[in-house]
């Protein structure tokens, strides 16, 4: 074999093996209608799908009752009996409340003295405009189809399958706190299925929740053997750390029981939107959904449930064919040692024989860190101009744009280009051998960081025997320069399938602020391929040519950066009537003003915000633009106070708040520091340590209270410390906007819809309540 052809098989392998890392992670063909009647059908979960993300269906809305009544229909339908759970639910954490209604089904099975298996999604959609249909409409879907296919095959499981789709779930999980809390067959649950989303593409990837240690349920997992599995023990520890919830929490933290959360995250831009629509669901990602139920299904509804706990972690990370790789965390320090023992024996022995130089292997963290430090720095204040020249990326809360792929693409590209420039004149004056202690050496370092700090990344350390082997190889084997580039390519190909997907995990996943671990991501593996690259001709044209690549993918992000009717801008305005100050504004999140908000904030709006905490986001978001308008007198709640005494050294306050319009949702919001001993919301109470339930010195939330019925009334009862004297500041919000015949607001233009995240299309009342 010629030289070039090496070259050539080199390149389109590594071509190959990158394209096959993403595209391994979803089926490529989708189940249609014809597909026997005992398997799952992306297209018969389709039929579901479009019935009930008609319109948008959050609590309390007609079209949500209309939703709930559909799937209680077609379960009875499959021949089950149908509980709805009417049940007040209060959260701690998100401090939230509402009258859920959960809907609840089973499917009984032979050994009722085995635990039962919980196949869970909710059917609420996000407030107040998002249609659901990913998030999660596809997981009530994939049950409903998947317990369709499961009853059809006639078999009799050994556990008990209950369905289970909770309501509440986008205002604080609170139809599982309902299930968890008061149900009484969550006492026999042994493991929960649940399936979610948090934008409408892309990999769906396993995400546990444990009490304890993954081990038996990494096992478990495997064994189910589910055809697309896609996880790693990196995004479970990440996971972990963030503050993201699902209702699998609340099983969890509440329930002590164990979960596999199955959650796309791809095309994160119509979360929680107007976009998030039937015909924006990706079906390659629906019928991962599918496999996974059915997968889990099958295998969880016949085996033992009781012995899934564990006090030991795991490793583990998904290729393809093989299902998860893992090993235990007793292994990783083990495993590190002997990368560095191994790291130095080579070292030490490639000096002795003269093929490893100390200069030249110093001199290869010289190309090496550049590249590292000029990406990640070129990265992330690149993404920090390119937001300066589009403010209008500011608007987009969670951080992936539209055209965030591309961005991906351009500083991925513009990456690779920084490393071939380093590396063009290294590769004539120094060897490959001499070149790649550096990247090792710098993996090593990673890696001891990750055994100190993040030990679900210690997979980290598998490429560092890859690149050895390859150095080992550099340097005794006699094979011509052919075989080498082939075998160091090949020896690449399991770094390149687990870790490239990564590249494009944490920018779509956490937003494109995370572009700058991506660039590091890119050189650390280009650093493992040098051998390879080494080989390769005209090192400087391939430097060009990925700046060209970038260059034109960040120019076609530049092109493509303005909202339209596909690509619409978000947009919010609210109207507050201050009932203590009688004044009343149009306030709105957005960063600079349209056309559209001008008729309402006026040519010059005032920037700040008004004094208000009703309405921020998760993300921080203030009011940023105001304008003081017209008084118009909304029908304030009326407040009853029942009871405000002193009994010894505690006070005991009990009001009543009484809507006078069609609220959809009451916050209360500390004004000063209050200290509950006890807390009560239409008899449920907040439970907390000692010496109180909670109280406001990190977070000003007391309530959010959502309502359901017509003529309903919050009855909250607390105490406190005698000496406090509570100042709360209530809001009354009702998403009436642009319905509020007082008010009358022109609809929004077709190329913005409703900012996601922030209460949004409301009027608002606020008035202070002082005890």
């Amino acid at each position: 074999m010629k030289l070039n052809h090496a070259i050539t098989i080199s390149f389109l392998l590594i071509i190959f093996t990158v394209y096959y890392s993403f595209t391994s992670l979803l089926p490529s063909k989708i189940s249609d209608l014809s597909t026997p009647k005992t398997e799952f059908s992306t297209k018969r979960a389709l039929i579901h799908l479009k019935e009930i993300t008609k319109k948008p269906h959050y609590v309390g809305t007609e079209e949500h009752t209309k939703v709930r009544n559909y799937l209680v229909k077609e379960l009875e339908n499959l021949g089950l009996k149908v509980e709805i759970q009417n049940q007040f639910a209060l959260n701690k954490k998100w401090r939230g409340a509402v009258k859920t209604k959960n809907i609840i089904a089973k499917i009984e099975g032979t050994d009722q003295n085995s635990k039962s298996l919980v196949l869970l999604t909710h059917y609420d959609s996000a407030v107040h405009s998002s249609y659901g249909a990913s998030d999660a409409g596809s997981g009530v879907v994939a049950i409903l189809e998947g317990i369709r296919a499961f009853l059809e095959t006639e078999k009799k499981p050994k556990n008990d399958i209950i369905i289970l789709f909770t309501d509440a779930e986008e205002i604080g999980l609170l139809g599982a706190v309902a299930f968890v809390k008061h149900h009484h067959w969550a006492k026999k649950i042994g493991l929960v299925v649940n399936m979610e989303a948090r934008g409408s593409g892309g990999p769906s990837y396993m995400l546990l929740e444990t009490n304890g240690g993954n081990k038996e349920l990494i096992k478990a997992f495997n064994k189910a053997k589910s055809n697309y599995p896609v996880a790693n023990s990196l995004m479970y520890s990440i996971y972990k750390m963030l503050p993201n919830d699902t209702d699998l929490t609340v099983f969890r933290e509440d329930g002590n029981l164990n979960g596999f959360n199955f959650a796309f995250i791809d095309d994160h831009f119509d979360y929680h939107t107007t976009q998030d629509t039937y015909d924006n669901l990706d079906l390659n990602t629906l019928e991962q959904q599918g496999d996974y139920l059915m997968t889990m299904l099958n295998y969880f509804s016949n085996t033992n449930l009781e012995n899934l706990n564990s006090q030991n972690d795991n490793v583990y990370f998904n290729f393809p064919k093989l299902g998860l790789i893992n090993y235990p965390f007793s292994w990783i320090i083990m495993m590190f040692i002997l990368g560095v023992l191994s790291f130095l024996g080579i070292i030490y022995y490639g000096i002795q024989q003269q093929k490893l130089t100390m200069p030249a292997m110093l001199v290869g963290f010289i190309p090496f860190l550049s590249s590292v430090i000029s990406s990640v720095l070129i990265t992330v204040f690149g993404w920090k101009l390119i937001k300066i020249i589009h403010p209008q990326y500011n608007e987009i809360l969670h951080g992936f744009t539209y055209n965030g792929h591309l961005y991906i693409v351009a500083f991925v590209s513009i990456t690779l280009a920084i490393a071939f420039y380093f590396y063009k004149r290294y590769f004539i004056k120094y060897s490959a051998t001499n070149l790649l202690v550096a990247p090792i050496f710098i993996w090593l370092v990673v890696n001891l960081l990750i055994v100190i700090y993040l030990k679900g990344a210690a997979f980290f350390i598998l490429p560092v025997y890859a690149a050895l082997t390859t150095l080992v190889m550099l340097l005794y084997s006699r094979k011509n320069k052919q075989f080498k580039i082939i075998a160091s390519t090949l020896l690449a190909i399991p770094t390149l399938i687990v870790f490239a997907p990564l590249v494009k995990m944490f920018p779509v996943g956490l937003g494109l602020k995370m572009l700058g671990i991506s660039a590091f991501f890119v050189v650390l593996i280009f650093g493992l391929l040098l051998p390879v690259f080494e080989k390769w001709k005209n090192t400087q044209k391939l430097s060009y040519l990925f700046l060209g690549v970038g260059f034109i993918a960040l120019i076609t992000a530049s092109l493509t950066a303005n909202y339209n009717e596909i690509r619409p801008q978000p947009n919010s305005l609210n109207y507050v009537l201050d009932m203590d100050s009688k004044k009343a504004y149009f306030a709105s999140f957005d960063k600079k003003s349209t056309a559209y908000t001008n008729l309402y904030l006026g040519d010059n709006p005032k920037k700040g915000t008004i004094e208000t905490t009703a309405g921020n986001s998760k993300y921080g978001t203030k009011y940023s633009l105001y304008n003081e308008t017209e008084f118009v007198p909304l029908a304030a709640p009326n407040i009853n106070v029942i009871k405000d005494t002193i009994i010894s050294n505690t006070r005991f306050i009990e009001f009543q708040i009484i809507p006078q319009r069609k609220t959809n949702k009451i916050e209360l919001i500390a004004k000063n520091k209050i200290h509950f001993k006890t807390f009560m919301v239409n008899g449920e109470s907040i439970k907390g340590n000692a010496m109180y339930a909670f109280d406001t010195e990190h977070t000003k939330n007391i309530l959010s209270y959502y309502f359901t019925e017509e003529n309903e009334a919050i009855n909250l009862a607390f105490t406190i410390p005698k000496n406090e004297k509570p100042e709360i500041i209530m809001y009354d919000i009702a998403y009436d906007i642009f319905t509020n015949k007082q008010i009358r607001i022109v609809p929004r233009p077709i190329a913005t819809f409703p900012t996601p995240f922030v209460i949004n299309d409301a009027t608002i009342i606020k008035k202070q309540i002082i005890f």
